[in-house]
């Protein structure tokens, strides 16, 4: 290198190190693993426009990625060109936002040279620095004009940048492509370059709708127009003669509705609600690991993303901003109760994004179009939203049966304008320890709901002195809103709804599908942690108390199985070793230690242990099928494989139903048969040609078959139960409210009798599940508004009596007579 090119770096290295004492970076997009170029052949970096500052900053993050430096390169002419070129051209207009598409030089020379010789090629890079990463447009026009002073401004707008928003700079990488890829036969050099810079615009208006969303309108203009919208227009008239008021006067009541529902996310707000929770997350949580990330990246550059997670705690919608916002993502527009927006606490999640719903609105009819309307300003204008199906959070760990409220307005609101596809996107949000679990096993035990308060909210500050373990966000399958529709209602493009208010026949039938299909992906996305494992273990123990290495054992007995046949791809396991995951259970108060010279015990309080059912509850499902099987073996029968197919058929649905387990019938008979053959094994079965049967009662593969057996056995005790008490009453004598009753009462009972520490038991919403589970296998029917059994209903009670223990049967028996 000769002494002006010595110089040269010497100065571009002293502007790197100038640079970033005023910068902190964090590289978004692609993840570094998916990123890697072939480093054998050139690479090359395509950015917005020329721009110094954003080549300094490109060619650190290069070098931090181990790549090689693009100003060495160039200095050293190791490639065809300039190692950055630009795909648009600033205006030369000031404070003009248009930019100039432009085909540059370098993309030309670089063209040319791969169009000489086959053998030759060049990866491009796409890169995008932001200076700040507003979600918004927001009453500050300085502040979104900074923000995006790549295209508005030259060097003096880039440097004010990077004084004010230069501390939260993003550098968003992409997928390198190949240039040789691009190139036809006979092409020239113009027309391979020109097809390279038309296919970098697209890619970047996808990028900065992914990581910006949409220019949102200000707040006060967005709500002053809901009014005005025809749907809005026809509930105002009806408000005015229904209450007997003035049109001016229903206007001024809907102007108020919207006002109290919609969002006004700031940037500065979402500034400081990062500096917040950092702190936060980092004072509670031991670590937030997130799984499956790149499928979101992939789905969110060409759709608007609704996301739906679990509902587990008020931490979940803050921790799934909190990930998309670090990882680069738009910011969601978030459905919160009424009841949050408190004093202090409503202002700060209005700015983050919440917008607030009433719980009910079914009997205000104008409530319902405000609402409705503003929720097809946030789809139609292709940002992100998120959203519960369950409708409240979670008491017992379960995923809830979905309520289809939202779901129903998201399909209206498409079926009006459907012009960006919609992805539904799953979201499992796994707790070591839930931040709520105090006031859960209250409410499990009878007491009130508390009502949010900022009273209770600064009461929680208390909790910050305590550990809360690990957080596993895990996002799902990606469920297409368009290929859903297809598959339900062909021709539904074709057809006219502007007639019955976009509010078809077949909506409500095809909206409670989706909505179970939605629930189905939050299960299918389940994270395991270890407090999962130690439920499932030390749950099933008599008296809720295990031999220290026994424990341990079942633990990593219950992860090598969910190792040998995960529940999907995307099933996260956790890392480490039996020993490890007891001592960190203990460090949580999760269990107990009791010293014995013959070997420690480990012990839950009745606290404890109902706590516990909630975890065990969170990852029920990933065992259902093969806990199902031990509860047919765990009594030392006998069965032939095509007779244990029979029962898992038959009892299949009602666990489907409760579980939201993702095998459709035509798959089940694979699944069994694969769990068979891992439990034989692993020897918790035996095999020969008289079929198959547990090993002897005795050995250690039979106590791990009895407590796998017994995280579905108390669901079937609530199915034997649920068949005695209609077989106890003549038929046609009960309604679907009186049965449930009866049901609920009567397991009550049953668990104070044997000590069935899982308030679950007795959960009227799983006794509704199950009976309408029975309706819908034709098991009842309904006459004159009475539940009729047929004659299925003994053939499946008289199976489920060979699977419990004859005790608690006859204390069923002998309580309903």
């Amino acid at each position: 290198m000769n002494i002006v090119k010595t110089l040269r770096n010497t100065l571009f290295r002293w502007q790197q190190k100038l640079l970033f004492s005023l910068l902190r970076t964090r590289r978004i997009g692609t993840d570094a693993d998916e990123l890697q170029p072939d480093l054998s052949r050139p690479v090359v970096y395509a950015v917005l426009n020329e721009s110094l500052a954003e080549r300094l900053v490109i060619d650190r993050e290069v070098q931090q990625l181990g790549w090689p430096s693009p100003h060495l390169q160039r200095l050293q002419n190791q490639l065809p060109a300039k190692p950055f070129f630009s795909i648009y051209r600033r205006s030369r207009a000031p404070f003009r936002r248009q930019l100039t598409p432009v085909v540059s030089r370098e993309l030309i020379k670089m063209a040319d040279w791969v169009s000489a010789d086959a053998q030759r090629d060049i990866q491009i890079v796409p890169v995008r620095v932001f200076w700040g990463k507003a979600p918004e447009k927001e009453q500050s026009f300085l502040r979104i004009w900074l923000q995006i002073s790549g295209i508005l401004g030259g060097r003096l707008v880039t440097l004010m940048a990077i004084l004010l928003n230069g501390r939260n700079t993003y550098v968003h990488f992409s997928k390198p492509f190949s240039l040789r890829d691009l190139y036809e036969d006979n092409q020239s050099a113009e027309k391979l370059a020109r097809k390279a810079a038309r296919m970098l615009r697209v890619h970047n208006r996808q990028v900065t709708a992914s990581v910006l969303g949409p220019d949102l309108s200000h707040r006060r203009t967005l709500v002053h127009q809901i009014p005005n919208k025809p749907l809005v227009l026809k509930a105002i008239e009806e408000e005015a003669q229904s209450k007997n008021i003035s049109k001016d006067k229903a206007r001024q009541r809907a102007l108020k509705y919207a006002d109290e529902i919609a969002s006004n996310i700031s940037y500065t707000n979402v500034r400081f609600l990062d500096v917040l929770l950092t702190w936060v997350w980092n004072k509670i949580y031991d670590g937030v690991s997130v799984h499956n990330l790149n499928t979101l990246r992939d789905v969110s550059k060409d759709n608007e993303i609704i996301y739906v997670p679990c509902h587990r705690s008020h931490i979940d919608y803050l921790l799934l901003s909190y990930v998309l916002y670090h990882n680069g993502l738009q910011l969601p527009h978030i459905a919160a109760g009424i009841n949050l927006n408190m004093p202090v606490a409503g202002p700060i999640l209005r700015r983050g994004g919440a917008f607030f719903m009433r719980r009910t609105f079914r009997d205000n009819k104008l409530y319902a179009a405000v609402f409705d309307e503003y929720l097809h300003s946030v789809f139609s204008g292709g940002y992100a939203a998120e959203y519960f199906v369950e409708g409240g959070r979670s008491r017992t760990g379960r995923t809830l049966t979905p309520k289809a409220g939202m779901l129903g307005m998201t399909l209206r609101s498409y079926l009006r304008d459907s012009r960006k596809p919609i992805i539904f996107m799953p979201v499992y949000t796994g707790y070591e320890k839930v931040f709520e679990a105090n006031s859960y096993l209250g409410e499990l035990r009878g007491a009130a709901k508390k009502k949010e308060s900022l009273l209770g909210v600064l009461g929680t500050l208390r909790a910050f002195k305590r550990s809360f373990g690990k957080v596993n966000v895990t996002f799902g399958r990606p469920i297409e809103l368009n290929a859903f529709l297809d598959q339900q209602q062909p021709g539904w493009r074709e057809q006219d709804y502007s007639d019955c208010e976009y509010r078809p026949d077949w909506a409500p039938v095809v909206v409670d599908k989706l909505a179970n299909q939605v629930v189905t992906g939050i299960n299918a996305a389940a994270s395991v942690n270890p407090i999962n494992l130690l439920a499932l273990s030390i749950l099933s123990a008599p008296r809720q108390a295990m031999d220290e290495q026994q424990l341990v054992q079942q633990m990593e007995a219950y992860r090598d199985l969910l190792a040998a046949n995960p529940y999907t791809d995307i099933t996260v396991l956790p890392e480490g070793q039996g020993q490890e995951w007891l001592h960190y259970a203990e460090k949580l108060d999760s269990v107990s230690r009791s010293k014995h010279p013959l070997g420690d015990l480990i012990q839950t309080s009745d606290r404890q242990a109902v706590i516990l059912t909630y975890y065990r509850n969170n990852v029920l499902h990933l065992l259902a099928l093969p806990s199902l099987l031990a509860c047919l073996f765990v009594n030392n029968q006998r069965y032939t494989a095509a007779q244990v197919q029979n029962i898992v058929q038959q009892l299949y649905p009602y666990l489907q139903a409760e579980l939201f387990l993702h095998w459709q019938a035509e798959e089940l008979a694979t699944e069994v048969q694969q769990w068979l053959d891992i439990m034989v094994q692993r020897g918790y079965l035996l095999l020969n040609d008289k079929g198959y049967h547990s090993t002897p009662s005795s050995s250690n593969e039979h106590a791990f078959l009895q407590g796998l057996a017994d995280n579905v056995m108390q669901t079937l005790q609530r199915y034997y139960l649920t068949l005695s008490v209609l077989r106890s009453r003549q038929a046609c004598t009960l309604n679907t409210a009186s049965l449930e009753e009866q049901c609920t009462l009567l397991a009550q009972r049953i668990s104070l009798l044997y000590g069935i520490n899982a308030p679950e038991f007795f959960d009227k919403s799983l006794f509704r599940t199950l009976i309408q589970q029975l309706l819908k296998q034709g098991v009842l029917q309904h006459k004159d508004d009475q539940l009729c059994h047929s004659d299925q209903l003994e053939p499946l009670a008289q199976m489920l009596e060979a699977l419990l223990d004859g005790g608690l049967r006859q204390s069923i028996l002998r309580s309903l007579i």
